[in-house]
């Protein structure tokens, strides 16, 4: 039986809505993010506060090789006091750069690996409560190192010690479902490749697929 708040399983799909912004408060403005205060229209005319990060969006990457092995690497990340194994992943901070292409500096920079075929694996808002950051997860395979007169990237801060594995990806679904592996892009990405290798990743969106 339905009723006024159900909506057919057909149209389970995020869309765009903006409610109406009547005030707008900048609290910090940082090298990378910034933290506001918008006061919102709600329904019924009422207005309330929501708190939020603005981020410029990332990028992420499982990279998988003929042995169907994942990529993950380790960074120490201070606010959880933890060292987390993640996938290769960046900011995207070259303005109009593609997306797969911030990937693939990504997967040369954190990884020293270059892949000759992309897809698009997942999108993700991080935690939509909270961030207005976006990350899309590509998908790399036919994976190769990059040798080392070509690897000019320098690594610095947390990433001068950023050790990198190739585990099985169904070794890396049970690590992250056993709660091994807390990153949500990597949790995401391995469930998502793991996921998409049913059919042997036909169902994926091309590498330059928009951002819906």
């Amino acid at each position: 039986m339905e009723n006024a708040g159900t909506v057919d399983a057909v149209n389970v799909e995020d869309a765009e809505e903006s409610w109406n912004v009547v005030a707008t408060t900048r609290h910090f403005a940082g090298r990378v993010i910034s933290v506001r205060t918008d006061t919102v229209e709600m329904p019924g005319g009422v207005v309330a506060d929501r708190d939020y990060v603005v981020h410029p969006g990332s990028v992420a990457v499982v990279a998988l090789d003929d042995e169907d092995r994942v990529l993950l690497i380790r960074q120490y990340r201070h606010p959880m006091r933890r060292l987390m194994w993640e996938l290769p992943a960046g900011i995207r901070d070259v303005p109009g750069e593609p997306l797969v292409e911030c990937a693939a500096r990504e997967l040369a920079e954190e990884a020293a690996y270059r892949a000759r075929t992309w897809h698009t694996l997942v999108d993700l808002a991080t935690s939509p409560g909270m961030s207005d950051e976006r990350i899309r997860i590509f998908l790399a395979r036919d994976v190769e190192p990059i040798p080392d007169e070509e690897n000019t990237y320098v690594r610095e801060h947390e990433e001068t010690d950023m050790p990198a594995v190739w585990i099985p990806l169904v070794t890396a679904v049970e690590k992250a479902l056993s709660g091994m592996i807390h990153n949500s892009p990597a949790v995401a990405g391995i469930l998502a490749a793991y996921a998409a290798s049913a059919d042997g990743f036909k169902g994926l969106r091309p590498a330059g697929a928009p951002e819906a």
